[in-house]
């Protein structure tokens, strides 16, 4: 990945994390980075997710959001295993 790629989805990801920080919806968003034809793989993906699940609970989030996305998980792995 360029360095400018890599910075492009690094603000991404801080968007939605100040989204979350906010209590708005940031699930079409997380949506849109990991569908937008990035090369990371879905190994990448889930730990970054399951960084962000620590960092929910750090930060005593709502937990419809954490429910939200652990489904993301859900998801990611449930793609990983299609592939296998």
């Amino acid at each position: 990945m360029s360095g400018v790629k890599r910075k492009q989805n690094v603000i991404q990801k801080l968007e939605i994390l100040q989204k979350l920080d906010n209590r708005e919806s940031a699930s079409t968003d997380a949506e849109d980075v990991l569908n937008e034809g990035n090369t990371i793989s879905h190994s990448a993906a889930l730990q970054s997710v399951e960084t962000l699940l620590d960092y929910m609970g750090q930060r005593g989030f709502d937990y419809g959001d954490i429910t939200a996305v652990r489904k993301i998980c859900v998801d990611i792995q449930q793609e990983m295993n299609k592939q296998q």
